[in-house]
């Protein structure tokens, strides 16, 4: 292993990251003077302050005061009154894409720093961007802690955000924004500032493995990086989407507090911002909502070849994470406050090295007549296995341009039915479950597989990547097969196109499963109560299966990963982030 070096022009004063001394006193003293008489005066309940490493929140129970601290961390620089002015103002313009409801004005504080007025008359000393309050306890953060947080919450969530990135600024693909070179030392800046901060030896050694990992990993995504930026995957994001910046208002997830003081943070491979919130999620212990999420966003935009890049970006969020917990637990000083934040730190850290370990990749197909589950029943399932799901119903109508709930059924085998655009479909899902198998990740294919031909291509697929394949077989009665379809039928909001007139076709003409196929087949009982299928149980064999893997996927992108060299990882050292 190689030792982390510090440059001269990198070494970290243990003094940085603390406020600046001459503004600290003067900036408590405004906001204590605020918190007691220029607020206090107009609200009948008392004002609270929420400090973080870069502000301050006051809160009056109608309207919230964010006033900006005035620090220098590098990687922002709010020093002077007139940068606080303009990154209150971007904060307001960048948080109305998404809560506009939330966000309302930007204030001036005039009068003196020890009898202040809010937006009165004269000339601002402080300036403060006002919101409209929620409850503390709405923050996804807490439901998540109080089991508030439901999958109807993380699947509308995954669609916002998948909304946004689609409709949000395409970053040129000649400009700096998502240069793969520019990457790597802004990953590698986190470890320079933590570096002099620790003293413990495991600590040291685990911060040199995780920066290897991160020398090593981009080198072998690289090129992945430089083809998404070039189709137009940096984009204009939020940049700090973890579950302290989403609240649940009215019950519908409502995200806020986005990066307005680094363009560099925000302008970003909408890859790295999904891969904030998994970060997030399985950092608070819930591991099955973070696939939950994962999938649906990636299910929803079809960007199945982020994932080629998702595991370094999730390292990278983790690493920030504990950056900014350690940087904060030096302003606090000691006490409990600083334990939990290093508590925090250390946390942040092992999530880290969970996600440096090789992957174990496998493909599962489906098999089953229309109405026996298959899409109902995989989605417990890839949340327990930690899998990304390929539906061939959702990428029939992608290749066709149409809403994954537009209909497109034509009569049997015509129209997207038709053997060439069924073969299509097919072929389209197969690429998809290479680029995710290649990535790294288990993947289920969602699809019928009635005919031989559909289930050895993805067979043959397992084989050549020497990873695991398994067949997962939904039966259910026949009566229960045309119950479920006239139900859902008559709500009309899924993406099947399957009616009874399909059912009847594929019962005569399904090809069943041949010998040699059996032994890679685990049978469901489809007519099992829903509830049962979350349950571990019920999936022991291709849990026992996926427990000793067929084989491992070294790349991570369809070129080879070009070894790193030491003169590469001593130039990246040496980068500066601009």
């Amino acid at each position: 292993m190689s030792t982390l070096v510090l440059p001269p022009a990198q070494l970290l004063d243990r003094e940085q990251g603390r406020l600046l001394t001459d503004d600290a006193a003067a900036q408590a003293r405004l906001v204590s003077a605020l918190r007691d008489a220029a607020i206090a005066g107009k609200v009948d309940r008392s004002v609270t302050v929420l400090e973080t490493h870069i502000s301050y929140v006051l809160l009056t129970g109608q309207f919230a005061y964010k006033i900006k601290k005035s620090v220098d961390l590098g990687f922002l620089d709010f020093r002077t009154l007139e940068a606080r002015r303009f990154y209150c103002e971007e904060e307001l313009r960048l948080n109305r894409r998404l809560a506009p409801e939330i966000y309302l004005e930007v204030v001036a504080i005039t009068g003196s720093i020890d009898s202040p007025a809010l937006g009165g008359e004269g000339t601002a000393i402080e300036y403060a961007v006002k919101m409209r309050e929620f409850a503390q306890d709405a923050l996804a953060s807490h439901a998540l802690a109080n089991d508030r947080l439901s999958a109807t919450h993380i699947d509308a969530l995954a669609a916002q955000v998948a909304a946004f990135h689609s409709a949000s600024a395409r970053a040129p693909p000649d400009g700096s924004f998502g240069d793969p070179d520019a990457i790597l030392p802004c990953a590698l800046q986190i470890f320079w500032k933590l570096r002099p901060l620790l003293d413990d030896p495991t600590d040291i050694r685990d911060l040199d493995t995780l920066f290897d990992w991160t020398c090593d990993q981009h080198a072998a995504v690289r090129a992945a990086m430089a083809e998404r930026r070039a189709h137009g995957f940096v984009r204009e994001c939020h940049g700090d989407l973890h579950l302290g910046n989403i609240a649940l208002v009215d019950d519908r997830p409502v995200i806020f507090d986005c990066i307005e003081f680094n363009e560099a943070f925000r302008w970003i491979d909408v890859m790295s911002e999904v891969a904030f919130t998994v970060m997030d999620l399985r950092d608070r212990g819930r591991p099955e909502l973070a696939q939950r999420f994962l999938n649906a966003y990636v299910e929803i935009t079809g960007d199945y070849a982020g994932l080629a890049v998702l595991r370094f970006y999730v390292v990278y969020r983790a690493m920030v994470r504990a950056m900014v917990a350690r940087l904060r637990a030096m302003q606090v000083g000691t006490g409990d406050a600083r334990n939990r934040l290093l508590a925090d730190y250390h946390s942040y850290v092992e999530l880290a090295k969970s996600h440096i370990q090789p992957p174990r990749p496998a493909i599962v197909i489906t098999h089953g007549l229309s109405g026996c589950g298959k899409t109902t029943l995989s989605q417990p399932l890839l949340e327990m296995i930690g899998a990304v799901r390929i539906r061939t119903d959702v990428e029939r109508k992608r290749i066709h341009r149409l809403p994954p709930t537009g209909r497109g059924i034509a009569g049997i085998d015509a129209g997207l039915y038709a053997p060439e655009a069924t073969k299509r479909t097919y072929v389209r899902a197969l690429a998809l479950a290479r680029t995710s198998a290649v990535a790294g990740y288990i993947t289920i294919v969602d699809a019928a597989f009635l005919r031989r031909w559909q289930r050895q291509l993805f067979r043959e697929l397992a084989a050549e990547l020497d990873v695991s394949f398994f067949i997962v077989s939904f039966a259910a009665k026949e009566s229960t097969l045309r119950e479920r379809i006239k139900r859902r039928l008559a709500d009309g909001n899924d993406t099947s196109d399957a009616d009874l007139a399909v059912l009847e076709h594929q019962l005569r003409t399904q090809e069943l499963l041949s010998a040699d196929e059996y032994a890679e087949m685990v049978a469901y009982d489809a007519e099992m109560p829903l509830e049962d299928a979350s349950s571990p149980t019920r999936w022991n064999d291709i849990l026992d299966r996926l427990a000793h893997p067929r084989g491992t996927v070294v790349a991570t992108s369809d070129e080879e990963p070009s070894e790193p060299s030491h003169s590469t990882c001593s130039r990246a050292r040496h980068a500066v982030c601009e």
